[in-house]
């Protein structure tokens, strides 16, 4: 039986564009970079309570290094890989035998989910682990209020849908890890206003990559987002949520 083609929900070209963009943007010393930094930290704090230790790991979407440094100090050999310098998550990969494959805040864009979880256990040795961290259903409630105010009668889509703890669970069991564990946490950052957020999300790589962006927004759209958003504020701050899921699972 052929295989099912996936639906095409995210645009690769915008996607592509938007981490490259990123990359770019994390070049500033005051570059954002919360989200990845709370992601790396995880990790680590789960390869030390596992007791793994890895010979040989691929780093999906380290931006900046900071995972593969600790890693390297450690001995272990990396090879880095970045969706928005043309690595392709949803294609076999050109390499294998990983006992450890770390994906950090880029599953959540990827049309076929499944397939690429497929090739991430394909990449792994027998007992090799996978840790994937990514935005998850619940973030950025603030922002999607916003854009609803924004656009009034006729909403469009502006914001990712996400993937929960629940259905993270099963794609795990679907891709055929073994001993799978889907959890999720929350971070809560506090803006000033809307621009800086939409100005951190961008900086971070999480901005709108899909394949049907909406209409751009009109002054006076912009003009009701800005109100949504300052009467969400308390003390002169809003708080926006993330949600972040974290998959693992091994090659047996």
């Amino acid at each position: 039986m052929a295989r099912e083609t996936p639906p095409r929900i995210f645009s690769p070209t915008r996607r592509k564009a938007v981490r490259r963009r990123m990359l770019e943007l994390q070049q500033a010393p005051d570059a954002p970079r919360y989200l990845l930094d709370d992601m790396v930290e995880d990790m680590l704090e789960r390869l030390a309570f596992l007791r793994h230790q890895p010979q040989k790991a691929l780093l999906i979407g380290d931006v900046g290094g900071a995972l593969k440094k600790t890693l390297e100090a450690q001995g272990v050999e990396v090879t880095a890989a970045e969706p928005g310098a043309g690595f392709e998550e949803e294609a076999p990969y050109p390499f294998s035998g990983f006992d450890l494959v770390a994906s950090l805040g880029t599953l959540d864009t990827v049309n076929d989910l499944p397939g690429a979880l497929i090739h991430l256990r394909t990449a792994l040795c027998a007992g090799g682990l996978l840790i994937a961290s990514f935005p998850a259903a619940g973030s950025l409630p603030v922002l999607r209020t916003v854009m609803l105010a924004a656009d009034e009668d006729r909403p469009a889509a502006r914001i990712h849908p996400l993937v929960d703890v629940r259905a993270g669970a099963q794609l795990l069991q679907r891709a055929g890890f073994a001993d799978p564990v889907a959890d999720g946490r929350h971070l809560e950052v506090a803006f000033r206003s809307l621009p800086r957020e939409i100005g951190d999300l961008r900086a971070q790589g999480h901005s709108n990559v899909l394949a049907d962006p909406g209409p751009s927004l009109g002054k006076a759209a912009l003009m009701r987002a800005a109100a949504a958003f300052e009467a969400a504020a308390v003390e002169g701050r809003t708080i926006e949520r993330f949600e972040i899921l974290t998959l693992s699972g091994w090659r047996r």
